[in-house]
């Protein structure tokens, strides 16, 4: 087979381990999956009332356009339906822009540590890339302008950041796009805007029609709780949308996903909801970091990357044995830190017992 070369320097993506299997290898009788960022409140109620309820034609296609979900979601951020493009999660809408853009001509620009999917999409593509290591546990805005050169042609931003949770405040984003020449695209990956509760944090769909050159990518896989229908989307100019749609396969998103999504669109307690519980969960591992005199970072997500005694892989298996599935900073570019979920009040409070067991094998 003639396969690319650079598959040869790459690996497959690998999950992480199902609580079936952690059950299993460990055997326990309950295990607590705080790996993934998922809603460990579910989805809203009005969507188990859909689903409990609905039937559909399943011999015929999705409606390619998303039409009722589009109108929706439009009228939410005040855009045109022409600005929205649709993907099977916000990871095929990186796939979509690297296709479109990139290849072996060209240079992009992203943060590390941060979601590897920008790197991954821009090696198969071939592009030349720059990963600008983050500043004070911030994205260095000014090294990514340094950065940039002719053939520059995307900047990636995930803001908040995954896996650290950092935030880029409004000013600072603002003043670096203004510096952005207008034919770079910079794409602004928020899939946990909807956990932020900084007061000054504002949507930044609302800069599209100043700064033309940018897309910003939400997704349904966290807050809404509907990870398992794979549905995201990215809000930018028509011209840009249109052009994406090209590369776009037609139908990727499934009939029963974009009903899904439409319905959890009508249920804004249930985000605000969340948003709250969140928030109040989030200070405990705050408080709890600062007591035990560990670094966690400032986190505006729904999940937190805290500091471990020792190798992340030994700590992740640790707490692994104590029924808790977390994610080793070894395998996110964060050696000494394990990410982890943020969870309900029961599932922390068991998450923050077994990590003072972890600070106390390792005499902290």
């Amino acid at each position: 087979m003639q396969w690319k070369k650079v598959l040869s320097t790459m690996k497959p993506y690998k999950p992480g381990r199902s609580t079936e299997e952690v059950k299993k290898a460990y055997r326990l009788d309950k295990v607590v999956k705080l790996a993934s960022n998922e809603n460990p409140y579910g989805c809203a109620s009005t969507v188990a009332e859909f689903l409990s309820g609905t039937t559909m034609p399943f011999e015929i296609y999705p409606d390619g356009h998303g039409t009722t979900l589009r109108a929706k979601l439009a009228e939410k951020h005040d855009v045109d339906e022409s600005s929205i493009l649709f993907g099977n999660g916000s990871d095929e809408i990186i796939s979509i822009i690297s296709r479109a853009i990139l290849d072996e001509k060209v240079h992009t620009i992203m943060p590390t540590p941060s979601f590897p999917q920008y790197a991954h999409n821009a090696k198969i593509e071939g592009a030349e890339i720059t990963e600008i290591p983050l500043k004070d546990e911030h994205h260095d805005l000014n090294d990514f302008i340094g950065a940039i050169n002719d053939r520059t042609a995307i900047i990636w931003v995930c803001n908040p950041n995954n896996p650290t949770g950092s935030l880029i405040p409004n000013d600072e984003l603002e003043s670096f796009l203004e510096r952005v020449p207008e034919n770079i695209l910079v794409v602004l990956d928020e899939a946990y805007y909807e956990y932020v509760t900084d007061p000054d944090h504002a949507d930044s769909i609302a800069l599209i029609d100043r700064f033309p050159n940018i897309i910003v990518l939400r997704t349904f896989s966290k807050a809404y709780g509907l990870a398992s229908f794979r549905i995201g989307y990215a809000v930018g100019s028509s011209v840009i949308i249109t052009e994406l749609n090209k590369v776009r396969n037609p139908f990727n998103n499934n009939t029963l996903a974009v009903a899904v999504a439409s319905k959890a669109l009508e249920d804004d307690a249930f985000i605000d909801m969340c948003r709250k519980l969140n928030a109040a969960q989030r200070e405990r591992y705050k408080t709890f970091a600062s007591e035990k005199r560990i670094h966690m970072f400032d986190s505006e997500t729904n999940f937190v990357l805290m500091e471990v005694p020792g190798d992340a892989d030994g700590a992740s298996e640790f707490l692994l044995k104590h029924g808790y599935i977390v994610r080793s900073g070894n395998a996110l570019g964060t050696p000494g830190y394990v990410r982890i979920t943020i969870g309900t009040e029961e599932q922390n409070t068991g998450l923050l017992q077994a990590f003072t067991l972890l600070l106390q094998e390792k005499g902290r």
